[in-house]
This record gives structure tokens, sequence and C-alpha cells, in this order.
């Protein structure tokens, strides 16, 4: 055995087959299994972390610039609408918006794009497909996609996209966008209504192929074979974002043609298992209880790594692969851990390639320097592991309901009420003990990273921070007792009643983990001597009342679709009100800040946007609506054989960019995982020294027999 151990053998624990040693493979985990791989349903980052591998909207995000910038993909360029009057003729760019009753996006994709592998495409010597019309019988012997040994391909077209776009609106499909995209996408409404009404129903709870290329829409409309257009109902200048979202790839009919036959469901055969893409990876398996593999597809149109970026990518190694073709890794194989430990303990052992930091191993990975920046610990520098982080498009908040009677309305004592709770809700405390200090203190609606956020003293909210020696400070207790004062809650009593006010706070931290946080936001309103009376409840509960407009104060977040300033005011524009059924949950209404919101959302970015987008915000601070809460900031961990990782907050696709060094990996892995043989040794010494015994008597008996 001792032998054996310098023998140049893979790690005894090695828990992946020794053939793939040396292998240009990424290994990750996942945690649960992705609900939806269907791009017209999917909205999940989970979900998007494997079919934004697989399918290829126009457009994508350039993986190093920043401010983040759209680039083509599939597409030959960023489109750029043409506006038309009511009339339907043309208007010039720097028309009044009022004017514009279309806008036009002409998109042209590059032909020669194939999509990958797939047994949708495959067709017998008389081109008829293969799998088209199979029998119950056939249907009821597959258990995979794989059991139909053949397979095909075929060109992408602009009908694909156009499929797509009709998939959308189909309402059997349940698109979590179709809402916003019927308020956008010309004649969207009247289009998913037609097709409910067209499409046969469903036979046994499955709904029976519908060939949507035969249903024209006015918003969608192929144009040539590489071309198509999209109309919008008068302006929305973000659509264009949308457009390197997954829920804008396309779909061949073909793949709905096999995959909506009677009986496939039942087989889990269906788009949201098997997905179907020209993307530079595919899902060689999908085994959600045991491992997800992607693999290279074969059919990849092919694509170069970036040979330009930001100052300092150079530097910091990230343009060494410049030229390259893409994806630089053959496959990813992601197994399923459902506890974090044994996730962080293969991370050490050099088992998986990346990890992210949880709130048990924060401690041992990181600590914090004297000026408050994160670092990793000595014993992660050792291993060379290296650390990524980056501040999230993203925002937590602490919403008052503007309808209630109390904390709502634009009365100046409901604002200095709401401005006194802000300051004494200490978010820099919150982030500190229930984040591990991952996140900054939020100044007002607009992540960092998105046009308009302003950093620096520059951009602080002058009602809860004031800026002391190069930082913003939050403002005393006692200065939030004095706007109280002002508000008539002296001491934090209700002079109707002498009592102490009372305040409820909807929660969505039902089950023991948010016992604490509940507990800690008590204490952040009795600095005050308001007493927080917490309605706990589940999700979808809490939904409902915010729907409802009974609420009173609440936690609740909001992640960036696009990185545009509109994606987060929107979250406070009058008409989007949660009770009229759109995303203001706070239910906020300011007449200039609605005129300004209809005014920034279709200007340029520029300084002209800039000073609205200033003057917008502090609309916001100074009605407080909102206490901005924080930005959440995400920690990664990656071993010293990963290049090419910077953290991309808009872009999903980002796999086919890692790079790997697989001898370096092979060779830590072997240090770091030696065999322990000195339990076998002394077992077996244990052994021997139990037996000692058993042998004298056993000679004394014979000896005595002999005798």
């Amino acid at each position: 055995m001792l032998t054996l151990a310098g023998c140049g053998e893979p790690p005894w624990n090695n828990p992946y087959p020794e053939h793939q040693a040396g292998e240009s493979i990424l290994y990750g985990a996942f945690t649960e299994r992705p609900k939806h791989l269907d791009p017209v349903r999917s909205y999940s980052s989970n979900e998007y972390s494997f079919i934004a591998q697989i399918y290829e909207p126009p457009l994508q995000y350039h993986f190093l610039k920043r401010p983040y910038t759209l680039v083509p993909l599939t597409a030959e360029a960023v489109p750029e609408p043409t506006f038309l009057d009511a009339a339907g003729a043309p208007l010039p760019a720097d028309a009044d918006p009022e004017r514009t009753a279309v806008s036009e996006y002409l998109i042209r994709i590059r032909p020669g794009i194939y999509y990958q592998p797939h047994p949708a495409f495959a067709t017998g010597p008389d081109g008829a497909h293969l799998y088209h019309d199979l029998s119950p019988a056939e249907i009821a012997r597959l258990d995979t996609l794989s059991d139909l040994p053949e397979t095909g391909t075929r060109e992408l077209t602009a009908e694909d996209y156009v499929y797509q776009i009709k998939r959308l609106a189909a309402p059997w499909l349940h698109s979590p966008i179709a809402g916003l995209m019927g308020d956008h996408i010309l004649g969207f409404k009247d289009f998913s209504a037609r097709l409910e009404a067209a499409a046969p129903a469903p036979v046994n709870g499955e709904r029976p192929f519908f060939d949507l290329r035969a249903v024209d829409f006015p918003g969608a409309e192929v144009v040539d074979r590489y071309s198509y257009k999209v109309r919008i109902d008068g302006r929305y200048a973000q659509f264009v974002y949308w457009l390197a979202m997954p829920f804008f790839a396309p779909m061949p009919w073909e793949a709905e043609a096999l995959t909506n036959q009677p009986g496939m469901r039942a087989n889990n055969i269906t788009l949201d298992w098997f997905p179907v893409g020209t993307g530079p990876f595919m899902l060689a398996e999908n085994n959600p209880n045991m491992r997800m593999v992607l693999a290279q597809n074969p059919n990849f149109h092919g694509e170069t790594y970036p040979a330009e970026g930001m100052p300092g990518d150079a530097e910091a190694g990230l343009l060494a692969d410049a030229g390259k073709a893409l994806p630089l890794v053959d496959r990813a194989i992601y197994s399923l851990e459902k506890e974090s430990i044994p996730y962080w303990n293969k991370f050490l052992q050099g088992f998986y390639d990346t990890s992210g930091i949880s709130a048990d191993a924060f401690d041992q990975a990181v600590q914090f320097n004297s000026g408050g920046e994160a670092g990793l610990t000595e014993a992660m520098r050792e291993k060379g592991i290296e650390l990524s982080t980056a501040v999230n498009t993203s925002i937590w908040y602490m919403g008052f309901n503007m309808e209630d009677d109390v904390v709502g309305g634009d009365s100046e004592r409901a604002r200095l009420l709401r401005q006194a709770i802000s300051i004494a809700v200490d978010f820099g405390e919150f982030i500190s003990i229930f984040s591990n200090g991952r996140g900054m203190q939020g100044q007002g609606p607009i992540a960092p990273g998105i046009f308009g956020y302003r950093d620096g003293e520059a951009g602080i909210n002058p009602y809860v921070f004031d800026w002391d020696n190069g930082r913003p400070v939050r403002k005393s207790i006692d200065a939030a007792r004095a706007l109280l004062a002002q508000a008539g809650y002296r001491d934090g009593r209700d002079p109707a009643t002498g009592r102490p006010l009372s305040i409820y706070y909807e929660a969505m931290d039902a089950g023991p983990d948010g016992k604490a946080r509940l507990n800690w936001m008590r204490k952040q309103f009795a600095k005050l001597g308001i007493e927080l009376i917490v309605r706990a409840t589940d999700y979808n509960r809490f939904q409902e009342k915010m729907r409802e407009g009974t609420g009173q104060v609440f936690m609740w977040g909001w992640n960036a679709d696009y990185p545009d300033p509109e994606n987060f005011f929107f979250l406070l524009y009058g008409p989007n009100r949660k009770i009229d059924g759109g995303e203001n949950a706070a239910n906020y209404q300011n007449a200039e800040f609605d005129r300004l919101f209809e005014q920034m959302k279709n200007m340029p970015d520029g300084p002209e946007r800039q000073a609205v987008v200033d003057r917008m915000t502090e609309i916001v601070r100074h009605d407080a609506p909102w206490s901005f809460g924080f930005y959440p900031e995400s920690y990664s961990l990656r071993h010293a054989w990963v290049g090419n990782v910077k953290p991309n907050l808009m872009a999903n696709n980002t796999l086919k960019y890692i790079s790997l060094d697989p001898a370096q990996r092979e060779e830590r892995r072997t240090a770091w995982n030696p065999p322990i043989l000195w339990p076998i040794g002394a077992v077996v010494v244990l052994l021997a020294a139990g037996a000692v015994p058993a042998i004298i008597i056993a000679r004394r008996r014979e000896r005595s027999a002999a005798l």
C-alpha cells in the first residue's frame, strides 16, 4: 500500500472516473433541479445557468466591457428602431415620442448557423420527419430522448425567432413576461386571444401540437429567410435589452412537433426537460437527482474570445485568450449537492472548480482588513484560491404602503415618520450581521453599475446619511427622534392614544431561520419607541397582501432584468401600482415623478438623462416611499487553474469564456488528497495484537494434548 501511494495514481477519493483526468472539463454543482429549461417559461438564475449556454437570442452582453454593452450574437448588428406615425410614415429619431405610433425593429441574423444534433430534425430518405408521428406504443417505450437514435439538424432561420415570440403569447405556456410584452408588442394581446380560440383543446391534460406558423401576428413578422421585424406599440427603448434574454431565443417548430405528441409529457420528453439550441453547448445528460452535463455542440457556428476589454483587463490576464475559438472547455459537469458543507469540502479538495461562500464557511475563507475591504484568509491564499466580488445589480428595500393611513400618503406628518424610520433601521448593521458584510447600504433606487447611479458624496441620500471623512455615515438616532417628534410622535407615542405607536410589518420570514432577522427588525423600531407587530406568513400569502394593498411596512427586493434606470424606477411609477396589477409594491404616486419617468425612459444615456434621473432620485429620497436598504454583493471563489473569470451581472452565457489548466488541477488534487494509510496499519496491528492471546492459548492446548 505504501508503494502504491507514490505511483502517481489519481486520488483514491476522486468522485470522477479515472479516464476524465486531464480532460478540459469544468466541474461544478447545483443545489436544486431547474424547473424550466424551456425559454418561454424560464425566469430563474439556476435555470439560466444551463439554458443560456444552449439557446442564442440575437444579442448578448460584451463579456468584458463596462458599463454593460449590447453586442450581436446571432444578429448581424444591434438593431436601431424606425419610428412610424399613425399613418405609417417614418419619423426622425428625435421626433416627439407622442407622435410615435409604432417602433419597428428589423433584426437580421447571420446565415450558416445550425442547430445541435436532435431527433426533432431527423428525416428519412423521402424527407419526412422520422419522429413527428409516433404511435402510442412507440411513445410508451421511450424513457429519454436518446431512445430516438437518429438525429439531424438544419439552419437557423428568422422564422424560428418569430415562432418563439408567438410562443410568448400562447396562453397555455404561461410565459412570465406575457403581461409585460402585451403592453408593448403590437397586437400581442389580440394575438394571444386568437391563439386561445384557434388552438386544439387538451386531451388527457396534454395539448396537441399547434403549428403557430399558421397564425399571422403583426407584432412579429418574417421578412425573409434571415430577417424579421418586431413592432412595438409607441416607444419602448428598453425592448432592445430583451433581445439578449433567452425569452427571445429561437425555437424550431420541429421541437414542439416532436415533444407535443400525446404521451411525451408523461415520459418527461418535453422542452422543459430537453432544450434544443444553436449555442456552444448542449445538454448531454439531464439527471437532476444526480448530475447535469453540458457538452460542446458539434454544430456550433463558432465565436472568438473578445480582443478588447476595460483598463486593467490585460494585466489581470483576461485578454490572454483574445481571438481564440470558443468555447474554451469541452464539457461542464454539475453534480447535485443539497448540503453546503459537502459542497465546500469538495471545493477545498479540488473536486469543484468554483464555489460560492456559505455563511458557515465565510470566516474560513474571507477576512476584512482595517479599511473594511474583503480578502482571502491565509489558508485560502496558500491553496492559490482566488476571490471575485461584485455588487449586484439588485436592491433589497423596506417599503411603506402609501395607501396606509399611518405610514402612507403625502402629508408632512407621514413623510417625516418614514424618514425617521429610514434612519433608525440600520441596514449597515443588517449587512454585517446577516450577510457577512456582503453588501452596500442603499442610497437610492438605482443599483451600482446602472446608468444614473452616482458614487461618492454626490450619490448619498442626505435625508438618511451625512458625508464624513470620505464615506457616508448614517445620521444619529437623535436625528431620527427629532423627525419623529416633528411628525407628532414624540418618544414614539401616538398622540391619539398616548400609547406607543404600533406599526405592522409584513414578513415572509415565516420559518425558523427568519426569527433572528425579525427580532433585529423589532429592535430597530424600538429605538424610536415604536412597537413593531410582525405578521409573518409564507410567500404566497405575502404576495396576496401586496396585491390587495393591505400591508403596512414590508421588505422586498428587485434584480435588474436589463441595465437601465427605467428597470428600477418603474417600481415607483404611479400607474404601475401593485393594487392596480403592477410592480409598484409601495403604491407610490407623485405627479412630477411620473411625468419625469415618461420623459426619462425614452431618452438616450447622456448628461440630459442624468439630470432627469437625479431629479427623480431626489423626489423619492424626499418622499421616502422606500428605505433603500442595501445592494447585495456576491462573493465567489475559484481555483488557480480556472481562468477568464470576470463577474458579469447581466450576461448568463459566460461558460464559453472560461479556460482551464487540467494538468495543474490534477497535480493539486493529488497533493491535497494523499491517502491516509496509518488507520489501516493501526487496524492491522490491533488485529495482530488481538490474535496473539488466541495463538498462545491454541499452542498450549496442542502441547497439553500431546502430553
